[in-house]
């Protein structure tokens, strides 16, 4: 028996997984305890929670793999330092930071000082593990998997082919090249600063025109063998000036990526407090447009390279539903899939197999498949009570009252009922999503067909941009009915066109350019979710849920505590707890 821990440390989305003999046993990025987003320190937290879910301690931990390696690329590194401009006073910086983060039996020993770690530490380069937990935990004997992100080990992409156990890395592109950054750099210059902002360009895309786009292909130029170079001139982040990623107190943060050069080629750039105009919509779509041409000129490079019909695709990019969405249409490849956590927490993940793959040997038959994504904390009745009990004043308060429904068919027809009149549900069940979606156990839930159910979910709970859109979550059996697609789609990382006579059914989760981030739900998943939807489209003929994340301008919420907080603090209307129905 082998077990191997797997961490994403010190980076933004600190996380960590626990893999036995080849096959998860849990997952969870620290962020859900820490309750900051995308938190990015040493994932104490999550360690605990892996180890407890599988019943052992540190001591029984055989490897720990880390998805770093500060030797990769060391000479690159090297010439950069020494042609770049980069401060010396920074550079030692880093190299003082990656030493105490390298120091992992350390942190250990400081984050869970009662027990002992014995085994060995396993530092996984970047790129490899982003492919890794793509291609060993995906349905394929054989597949091209590509990464592609911001940075990683001095690398922004790379590919290779995956067949049975093996995975090989073939190619790269090397900083300071990065479709990544030339995103975070355009979601910055049109007003979103924060880290992990570049959502709101792909929602804000489709309502602008890609009147920008000749421009923006003197900024990211393609090559014939798939790979892309940014002119450096609108960047900042390859000089001194602009090399200050960092991590504060767990908080992810980076300076302005973009040149002034950027504001001569496009105008200039919008303050975030200003309201938004045509031109960011029109650059916003222009952004999109040249990533997807970039990243389809890499897919269809690899494609001919290989000559293997099934893709699969990590690291931050792989995020980017949109463009995923058109893969099977504007690419050869027949077959895709995308893991729920593809970018930085995923690489756990890839650590662990990749580790596991490599110490097993020939022993480490791939057996397993990640095919949903709920391996995070649950919360057994006992604690729900307990939860529900501490509370009982303020329930009282609120003028709720509180059932439990014992029988899971009654539960989820009143829920469904509930949903029909237009109510919004917050829905609690099982184990936590592992990633950034929230798939039908930490979700909240609206009417697909009110039209105006975007904007109650704005007003009452979310707080959020108008322009973005709402997720479908659809019976699997259902989607060539309702989409132009017929494909599983478990992880909501794809974007497709719904059908277009269908659009009016269901106006809340229809985009402004017909298309639905669709979640297929299946029994054999998560029943207790496709019985309240199958409960839905009994009630009303349509087979499909609003489905958004639980919480409220913070991490989703993991314990039943925060689930009642979030529900207490907002006009959220139901609150399902497992088998307890809590209604104002």
């Amino acid at each position: 028996m082998t077990y191997v821990l797997g961490l994403n440390a010190f980076h933004a989305d600190a996380a960590a997984c626990l893999v036995k003999d080849g096959e998860l046993v849990a997952a969870v990025e620290e962020e859900r305890f820490r309750r900051i987003k995308h938190w990015g320190g040493f994932p104490g937290d999550s360690i605990r929670y892996c180890l407890a879910e599988a019943g052992i301690s540190l001591g029984d931990v055989d490897h720990v793999a880390v998805n770093s390696d500060n030797r990769a690329n060391r000479w690159r590194k090297l010439v950069h330092v020494l042609t770049s401009g980069v401060s010396p006073g920074y550079v030692l910086g880093r190299l003082r930071q990656r030493g105490e983060r390298a120091d992992i039996a350390g942190n250990l020993k400081r984050d869970l000082p009662e027990q002992d770690f014995c085994g060995a530490v396993h530092a996984v380069e970047h790129h490899l593990c982003h492919l890794a937990s793509a291609f060993l935990v995906s349905p394929y004997d054989e597949a091209v998997a590509v990464s592609v992100d911001g940075f990683g080990d001095f690398s922004s992409a790379a590919w290779g082919l995956g067949k049975g156990g093996n995975l090989q890395v073939d190619g790269r592109v090397f900083f300071p090249h990065s479709l990544g950054v030339f995103y975070e750099a355009m979601t910055q210059f049109i007003g979103f600063p924060h880290y992990g902002d570049e959502y709101k360009v792909m929602g804000l895309a489709p309502y602008g025109e890609p009147r920008y786009v000749e421009q923006m292909k003197q900024i990211v130029r393609l090559k014939d063998d798939g790979s892309f170079a940014l002119d450096l001139r609108y960047f900042r982040h390859a000089s001194g000036e602009g090399a200050n990623y960092s991590v504060k107190e767990g908080i992810p943060s980076g300076g302005r990526l973009w040149s002034d050069s950027l504001t001569e080629l496009l105008g200039p750039a919008r303050d975030p407090a200003a309201p938004l105009e045509d031109r960011h919509r029109d650059i916003a779509r222009s952004a999109q447009v040249t990533y997807e041409n970039a990243f389809f000129n890499l897919l269809g490079a690899l494609h001919r390279r290989y000559g293997t019909d099934a893709v699969v695709l990590a690291g931050g990019c792989a995020y980017n539903s949109v463009a995923n969405g058109k893969i099977l249409e504007r690419s050869p490849f027949k077959k895709l899939y995308v893991q729920s956590a593809g970018g930085d927490a995923g690489g756990a993940i890839g650590a662990a197999f990749a580790t596991w793959q490599k110490v097993a040997g020939s022993a480490a038959k791939r057996h397993f498949v990640m095919d949903h994504a709920y391996w995070g904390p649950s919360a057994t009745p006992d604690q729900i009570a307990s939860a529900i009990a501490a509370r009982r004043v303020d329930f009282d308060s609120a003028g709720c009252t509180i059932e439990r429904v014992g029988d899971e068919a009654v539960l989820c027809r009143r829920t469904a009922q509930a949903i029909s009149e237009g109510k919004v549900i917050g829905w609690f069940q099982g184990r936590l999503e592992w990633g950034p979606r929230a798939l039908g156990n930490r979700s909240i839930l609206g009417d697909p067909r009110r039209a105006d159910m975007k904007d109650i979910l704005n007003l009452k709970i979310k707080r959020r941009e108008s322009f973005r859109p709402f997720a479908p979550s659809i019976l699997r059996d259902a989607v060539p009915d309702w989409f132009e697609t017929d494909g599983d789609v478990p992880f909501m990382m794809q974007v497709f066109k719904i059908r277009a006579e269908k659009r009016g059914e269901i106006p809340a989760v229809t985009h402004v350019d017909g298309t639905g981030r669709l979640q297929t739900v299946t029994w054999a998943a998560n029943p207790r979710y496709a019985r309240l939807i199958e409960s839905f489209r009994d009630l009303t003929g349509v087979p499909i849920v609003l489905n958004t994340s639980f919480n409220e301008n913070e991490p989703v919420v993991c314990k039943p505590e925060e689930a009642i907080d979030c529900f207490l603090r907002t006009k959220m209307d139901v609150l399902v707890l497992g088998d307890t129905f809590i209604e104002r």
